[in-house]
């Protein structure tokens, strides 16, 4: 049975602020941009991976979405715990390099974890944690 990971959600508030990131910051492809306004769905992935896709889309859409989960998601959303996602680069030190040019929260500098990997975390526009890892 072969299972891979085709796309992955992350939520954002502001589409045009989340694109920026993950295309001009990340550098990753935008492969589909529907809706309007803060309404918008856009899924973006590396050029090299054409399998796989992020969905960046508004977090509450979901008719059935109450209000009271409306306000939790929005909440989580603002403290940075909402959504994140593991990318990986052979080159952390470069990409940590271009990350800061953008308009980027850093969270962690490049380090040396106790449990083997060497990573670094900044948080997009939405405040989705990106904690990028070194390929080895």
């Amino acid at each position: 049975m072969g299972i891979s990971i085709h796309t992955t959600s992350l939520p954002h508030d502001d589409p045009d602020a989340s694109l920026a990131f993950y295309r001009d910051v990340l550098g990753f492809e935008v492969r589909s941009d529907v809706g309007q306004g803060r309404m918008r769905w856009i899924t973006v992935g590396p050029a090299d991976q054409p399998g796989t896709s992020i969905l960046l889309a508004p977090p509450a859409a979901d008719p059935g979405v109450t209000e009271g989960e409306r306000r939790t998601i929005t909440e989580t959303m603002a403290k940075g715990t909402y959504g994140w996602i593991l990318p990986a680069t052979p080159d952390l030190d470069a990409t940590f390099e271009k990350v800061q040019t953008g308009d980027t929260e850093v969270v962690q500098e490049p380090t040396e974890q106790p449990y083997g990997i060497r990573d670094f975390a900044v948080r997009d526009p939405a405040g989705n944690l990106i904690r990028i890892q070194e390929l080895r």
